[in-house]
């Protein structure tokens, strides 16, 4: 091995790399997202949560302590409601992940010491669960009383009272294996066809942009779909999963990110100049969705900033929408807000593919 040649190849290697500007910008760019995602985005103690009271009490005491556990900033109050009834209704449309309950007679169970405040939990979410936990335990003064004893909270949790992993992760891993394979099928898709040399031949036909674009699109969405099925079987198989909600509401909402990632990975693959780009920017793309969607790390304990890039990201709004489905028993259109996300994601990410794409070799 001579060193003249070593060094000839190797300075060969840094001005290719030099002169490829995505490969360039992940070799920045990736460590530098990293950093900031564990340093500033990411963080374990949840605060805010979207939270709704009960106060059927009504008295200076019971609207004192309203106040005390506003205070605490574990929870932000978003929702007023008469009855418990009310509040496990917007917990299952996803309004909400916390209710306060306040009995009527709270004054009298308190100087009795009976259970004097009940709180309502999402168990779909294991970190909504640790967040209630620590409220439960928080000093609560009420006002003129004496702090309120812990055991004089009561701590009900619903859709997963055993908080057991599997149930929260199973329906998320739906999310993250779709991500990661349907942003990469297409990806690579225009990519493929130009260095395979199969760019002459779709030029030649008098197939449009957009028949091109839907067309690759469609069979992926079958593909997409089975991996859900698979998923689904083992998990409700191996892990007792429960399905709360209609199976068709679970193959819709898969549906929906299916076509959302597909139309996201055919904007990349216009973009890209190889396969090997190509699925550069897709990493670049997948790691964020998996951190920042929830998926691996309480969302309400991110920065605002952070939640509203997050908000752009499909996994954050499937996520809501399988767990409120699977886990809770919600219906997609209960779940609007988050079908209309996907929707307008999709149709944005397949005009943009669609105005990039152009059928021809330079």
């Amino acid at each position: 091995m001579k060193l003249r040649r070593l060094l000839g190849v190797m300075v060969k290697e840094l001005r290719q790399m030099r002169r490829d500007r995505i490969t360039l910008a992940m070799i920045i760019g990736i460590p530098v997202m990293q950093l900031l995602l564990f340093g500033y985005a990411i963080n374990t103690n949840l605060r805010d949560l979207s939270a709704g009271f009960a106060d059927q009490a009504r008295t200076s005491a019971s609207r004192a302590l309203a106040r005390d556990i506003a205070a605490t900033g574990v929870v932000a109050p978003v929702l007023e409601a008469e009855t418990p009834q009310q509040l496990t209704e917007a917990m299952r449309r996803g309004e909400i992940s916390i209710g306060i309950v306040i009995p009527p007679d709270f004054e009298r169970r308190r100087a009795e010491g009976r259970e004097a405040m009940q709180i309502l939990v999402d168990g779909s979410d294991n970190a909504v669960q640790s967040a209630a936990a620590q409220l439960a335990r928080m000093p609560l003064d009420g006002a003129a009383f004496q702090p309120l004893a812990t055991s004089s909270i009561s701590v009900v949790s619903f859709y997963n009272p055993q908080r057991s992993s599997a149930v929260n992760i199973v329906p998320g891993l739906v999310g993250v294996i779709l991500t990661m394979t349907m942003v990469l099928f297409t990806a690579v898709a225009i990519v493929r066809e130009r260095e395979r040399g199969n760019m002459e031949l779709l030029i030649a036909t008098p197939v449009t942009s957009t028949e091109l674009m839907v067309g690759k699109v469609i069979p992926y969405v079958v593909i997409g779909l089975v991996q859900t099925a698979m998923v689904l079987a083992l998990g409700t198989t191996l892990f007792a999963v429960p399905l709360g909600g209609s199976l068709l509401d679970v193959f819709i909402a898969a549906s929906l990110l299916i076509v959302a990632n597909l139309t996201l990975g055919l904007l990349i693959s216009t973009a890209a100049q190889s396969q090997f780009q190509a699925m550069q920017v897709t990493f670049f793309v997948f790691l964020p969705s998996i951190l920042l969607s929830g998926f691996m790390f309480p969302f309400a304990g991110m920065p605002r900033p952070v939640q509203w890039l997050a908000e752009v990201l499909p996994l954050t709004h499937f996520l809501r929408l399988i767990r409120g489905v699977m886990l809770r028993g919600a219906s997609v259109w209960e779940l609007w807000p988050e079908v209309v996300a996907l929707l307008v994601f999709s149709v944005v990410m397949m005009t943009g593919a669609i105005l990039r794409f152009r059928k021809r070799l330079d």
